[in-house]
């Protein structure tokens, strides 16, 4: 059981592009789902899965079924062992907080919420993701995920949401 007794469960895929296509799918049609890095000991294929509630599996593969994704594997987290691992990581630097999703970091300003740094990754859009990003504020951009195409513009989105979500809080 986890966060409010609630079971879960992970969809391991074979690649990102599916991961992303079922996300976005899956949450679309309404389930609560989030992206998620499995547990070594399952993990194949794409280093992302979804995890998700497991009282929702059979609508989960219905959903799933109507884009054409077929997933790897779809496991029941029973195993407290088998813990998916967060993939964000924020850590403050006086009064900036870098916002890190996988290997894309986001850093900016607490009080103005301007972006001051872009890192990580390694696909080719990177930079020019930076030079859309950095020296403008949170929420005033077009989000990195309409920008890229790559797994590093996928995760920068992931950073740049969670980071205008604690923009947003005041944290």
């Amino acid at each position: 059981m986890h966060e409010n007794n609630v079971e879960k469960g992970l969809i391991i895929l074979s690649n990102v592009r599916e991961t992303i296509k079922a996300e976005e799918a899956l949450k679309r049609a309404g389930f609560s789902v989030k992206t998620v890095a499995p547990p070594p000991e399952i993990r194949v294929g794409c280093d992302l899965a979804i995890e998700f509630n497991i009282i929702d599996r059979l609508g989960v593969e219905q959903a799933l079924s109507r884009i054409g994704v077929k997933p790897l594997d779809i496991i029941p987290l029973r195993d407290p062992k088998l813990k998916p691992l967060e993939i964000f990581k924020e850590t403050q630097f006086g009064e900036y907080l870098m916002v890190k999703a996988g290997h894309m970091k986001l850093t900016f300003h607490l009080k103005s919420g301007e972006i001051v740094n872009i890192s990580g990754g390694g696909c080719p859009d990177v930079p020019y993701l930076a030079l859309n990003l950095v020296g403008k504020r949170l929420g005033k951009v077009e989000a990195p995920g309409r920008l890229g195409c790559t797994l590093c513009a996928y995760m920068l989105d992931k950073a740049y949401k969670r980071a205008l979500e604690l923009f947003n809080e005041g944290k």
